[in-house]
C-alpha cells in the first residue's frame, strides 16, 4: 500500500517491551452507545441524564450538531444533563454539520435529519469524507428522502427537508448496526411499519435504547426488527458502560503478558459486540467475566484476563459481524500465536477509516509476521514479532493495536499519525501506562520520518 507523506508535527507513539501487565483499570465510555443516548435524548420528551458520557472527538461532534439544532446540554464532568425537544423540536443549523471523523454520527443524523422539516448538510474530514454514503442513502430515499452525496458516494450528504416518509421493508446488504440504525431513527417519522432485515447479527444498541424510552420494537430470532412510525421518546437516566472496543486492546494485552491476570471493570458485554471474547477463547484465552450484571438494557461485566497460550484459528464467519471493529487487534493477537489464523468475510475492513486489512498487512510485514492478503480478510502465521517503524494512517484502531504489539516484540514499535486516538480514546496512553505498557508520546521530525533510515 503506498504511504501518504508525513507532514511535520504528526503525533508518534513509541511502544517499548515489557516484562508483563497487570493491576486494575478502567476503559472509557462506550463510543457507540454514547453516539446514542445523545441522539434519543435530544428528540426524547423531557430531561435525561447520560451517565459516563465518553468525551471523545467523534461524540464531542455529535454533541454539538445537536446543539446547533437547539439542543439544549449542560456538561457535568462525565454526565450530561439534555433537555430533549421532542420528535417535532429539532432547528435548521446555521451551516453544515461537521461530524470529523465520525462515521457513526453521520450516518444515524441521516437518518434523523431525513425526516426533519428543514434543509441540511452533513460533512466532515477528509477520511470520512472517503467513507461509503450511498449504502444509508439508498434506504433512506426509498421511504421518501431526497439525499444528494457526492460525486463518488460520500459527504457531504445534502439533505433536503419537508419530504414525507414512509415505511419500508427493507434488507441490508450487510451486517451493519449504522445502517440498521439510520433507517430506524427514521422510521420513528414515517408513516406505518419499517421492517429491517439484516444477512447476520448486528450491534443492537440502537433497539434496546428505543425500547428503554419507550418506543416498541418487534424482533425476531432470523435478524429482524420492525418499527412502527408515530411513537414518542421517553426521557430517561441512562449509564454508558465501558466500551468493549477499548477494553478489546487490553484484553489482548493481558493474554500476552499478564502471568498474575489483569483486571478491566465496567466493560459493556452485549452480546452484539462480544465476538472477539468468543475468538480469543476459542485461540485458548483465558478470559472470565466477573460481576455479570444490567443497567439501561445493556449487560455489563468486569473482565478477568490471564496470560495464555494462545492458539491459531479460522474465524468462523459468524463472528465477524460481532467484532469488526475489534480486528485490528485481533490480527496482533495472531501474530503472537502459534499457527496459522485465516479471517475471511471481513471485506467491510477496506472500508473503515483506512483499509484495516491492507495496511494491517504492511505493519505486521514489517514487524516480520508472515501475511496472505485476500480480498475480504487476512491469513496471518504466528510467530515472533520485530521491532519496527509503523505508519497507521491516521487509523485510531491500527495505532492503538501496534502500541500492544509491543509485549511480544523484539524491540521498540514506532508507529505514526496517532492523533486519531483521540476520537475514541482520549486517555489511551494512560491507561495503558497504568497496566504497566511503556509508550512514549512524541512529535514527527517531518517528511523524512517514513524513510528507512
Amino acid at each position: 500500500m503506498p504511504q501518504q507523506p508525513l507532514s511535520e508535527g504528526y503525533q508518534v507513539f513509541i511502544s517499548r517491551p515489557v516484562a508483563s501487565v497487570g493491576g486494575e483499570i478502567t476503559v472509557p465510555g462506550d463510543k457507540s452507545i454514547s453516539h446514542r443516548a445523545l441522539l434519543l435524548s435530544s428528540i426524547a420528551d423531557g430531561t435525561s441524564i447520560i451517565r459516563g458520557f465518553l468525551h471523545s472527538e467523534d461524540c464531542l461532534a455529535t454533541l454539538a450538531a445537536l446543539q446547533a439544532m437547539s439542543v439544549d446540554v449542560v456538561v457535568e464532568g462525565d454526565d450530561l444533563k439534555i433537555l430533549g425537544v421532542g420528535i417535532e423540536g429539532l432547528h435548521s443549523p446555521p451551516g453544515p454539520l461537521n461530524l470529523g471523523n465520525s462515521g457513526t454520527a453521520t450516518r444515524l443524523l441521516a437518518g434523523v435529519l431525513a425526516a426533519q422539516p428543514f434543509d441540511s448538510v452533513l460533512t466532515g474530514d477528509a477520511s470520512l469524507r472517503k467513507r461509503p454514503m450511498e449504502r444509508v442513502a439508498v434506504p433512506l430515499r426509498l421511504m421518501g428522502a431526497v439525499i444528494e452525496t457526492r460525486g463518488g458516494g460520500g459527504a457531504p450528504l445534502k439533505i433536503k427537508g419537508g419530504r414525507p416518509l414512509t415505511g419500508i421493508d427493507y434488507t441490508l446488504p450487510i451486517a451493519s448496526a449504522q445502517l440498521k440504525s439510520a433507517i430506524l431513527l427514521a422510521a420513528l417519522w414515517a408513516e406505518g411499519q419499517t421492517t429491517v432485515r439484516s444477512p447476520n447479527p448486528s450491534r443492537d444498541h440502537t433497539e434496546r435504547m428505543l425500547g428503554v424510552m419507550g418506543v416498541k420494537i418487534e424482533q425476531s430470532s432470523s435478524h429482524t426488527v420492525s418499527l412502527t412510525g408515530g411513537g414518542r421518546l421517553q426521557a430517561q437516566e441512562l449509564e454508558i458502560p465501558g466500551d468493549f472496543s477499548s477494553a478489546a486492546f487490553f484484553l489482548v494485552a493481558g493474554l500476552l503478558g499478564a502471568p498474575d491476570g489483569l483486571l478491566i471493570r465496567n466493560v459493556g458485554v452485549n452480546p452484539t459486540r462480544t465476538g472477539l471474547l468468543k475468538i480469543l477463547q476459542e485461540m485458548g484465552g483465558q478470559i472470565e467475566l466477573r460481576n455479570q450484571r444490567e443497567c439501561g438494557g445493556e449487560p455489563i461485566a468486569d473482565l478477568f484476563v490471564t496470560q495464555s497460550e494462545l492458539r491459531g484459528v479460522e474465524v468462523r464467519t459468524d463472528l465477524v459481524s460481532l467484532s469488526i471493529d475489534e480486528f485490528p487487534v485481533l490480527f496482533i493477537a495472531a501474530a503472537c500465536a502459534r499457527g496459522q489464523t485465516v479471517v475471511t468475510g471481513a471485506e467491510e475492513l477496506r472500508h473503515k477509516e483506512s483499509d484495516r486489512l491492507g495496511v494491517m498487512a504492511t505493519g505486521l510485514r514489517i514487524l516480520g509476521v508472515s501475511v496472505t492478503e485476500y480480498s475480504d480478510g487476512l491469513s496471518i502465521e504466528g510467530g515472533s514479532i520485530s521491532g519496527g517503524r509503523i505508519d497507521s494512517q491516521g487509523d485510531h484502531r491500527i495505532a492503538m493495536a501496534f502500541t500492544i504489539a509491543s509485549l511480544a516484540a523484539k524491540g521498540a514499535i514506532e508507529i505514526l499519525r496517532t492523533e486519531e486516538v483521540a476520537t475514541s480514546f482520549p486517555d489511551f496512553v494512560s491507561v495503558a501506562t497504568r497496566s504497566g505498557l511503556a509508550i512514549e508520546v512524541a512529535r514527527s521530525r517531518g517528511k523524512d520520518d517514513l524513510s528507512d533510515e
